[in-house]
């Protein structure tokens, strides 16, 4: 364990970001989860809906540092993808 002042101060900071990023990680995988239900289930009205508030909640975790802005492009992109693949 952490022995002097500044250590300890690190550490609580790194405990608070660690739980605001898995915080943030189980919103995104959530949204996510639920627009591939959707894709998949029937083409319903509500999907681009769907669609744009997950690539919403996927950027605000990239811009934060939860995840890499890479990663959240590719996600972004696989997303758009399967719901225009559905939608045709």
């Amino acid at each position: 364990m952490a022995d002097h002042a500044s250590a300890l101060k690190r550490a609580r900071q790194n405990e608070l970001r660690r739980l605001r990023n898995r915080m943030t990680k189980t919103r995104l995988k959530h949204v996510v989860k639920t627009v591939r239900e959707e894709a998949t289930a029937s083409d319903t009205p509500t999907m681009h809906a769907r669609l744009n508030e997950a690539k919403s909640v996927i950027d605000k975790a990239a811009k934060k540092g939860a995840i890499h802005k890479k990663t959240a492009a590719r996600k972004i992109s696989r997303l758009s993808k399967l719901v225009n693949k559905h939608k045709a």
